[in-house]
């Protein structure tokens, strides 16, 4: 009988940590339904991001690129953003973010893109643009231009929603040691970050600024 009762008490703490295992592993229910995070987003409100640089705020105006707004406004409101790092900082450029650090989710949101908005605003400093790969490829990536001299981008589709109105001089100091990927710069890999998530750039760029949390506020009509 007390072999028994040893027997059950083992099977019950080995399936316990089986399970435990198995949750800690499991992708991230809460970001696993991208068509459900589809919410209109109010007409303007503001995005207060803390980073281990310091805080910025974002003010989005809807009219600017709806699509854009819209996506950017359920990306924040769920906290998606949270804990993401600043992967791609190009002095003069750019400081581009919102690969998730959890590979599932990377995954799960790598391909629900968002229509294309036109272009209404253009790409100067301050201003932030969905990154994109060509028509109709927008999904979680977003960027601040560091220069005016980014006009340039707004041929090529790049639709700011936004502009950072608070904080300009924090965006400034993120850092951007690593620069561009190979083989301009030593940067961060995307396709490694969307495999590997936060465990491949906390190993391998450390320096990285990164968002502590994101905080919706929404701005008075």
């Amino acid at each position: 009988m007390r072999t028994m009762q040893t027997l059950g008490v083992t099977l019950t703490f080995i399936a316990a940590a089986l399970s435990a295992g198995a949750a800690s592993t499991a992708p991230n229910e809460k970001f696993s339904r991208p068509e459900m995070m589809n919410q209109m987003a109010p007409e303007t409100y503001r995005a207060k991001f803390t980073t281990t640089r310091g805080d910025f705020v974002i003010e989005v105006t809807r009219a600017w690129a709806p699509n854009g707004a819209d996506r950017f406004y359920n990306l924040v409101k769920s906290g998606f953003y949270d804990d993401c790092r600043f992967f791609r900082v190009v002095y003069g450029f750019m400081a581009q973010w919102g690969i998730h650090g959890d590979p599932g989710v990377s995954a799960v949101w790598r391909n629900p893109a968002i229509p294309d908005d036109p272009v209404k605003e253009s790409n100067k400093r301050g201003y932030v643009s969905f990154a994109t790969s060509g028509p109709n490829t927008r999904t979680t990536q977003v960027f601040i231009n560091y220069a005016d001299k980014n006009f340039v981008l707004d041929a090529q589709g790049f639709a700011p929603f936004g502009t950072v109105v608070e904080g300009m001089e924090v965006v400034n100091k993120l850092f951007s040691g690593y620069g561009e990927a190979a083989p301009k710069g030593h940067g961060p890999d995307q396709d490694r970050i969307q495999k590997d998530g936060n465990a491949y750039l906390t190993k391998s760029f450390p320096k990285l600024d990164a968002i502590k949390t994101v905080t919706l506020v929404l701005t008075a009509p």
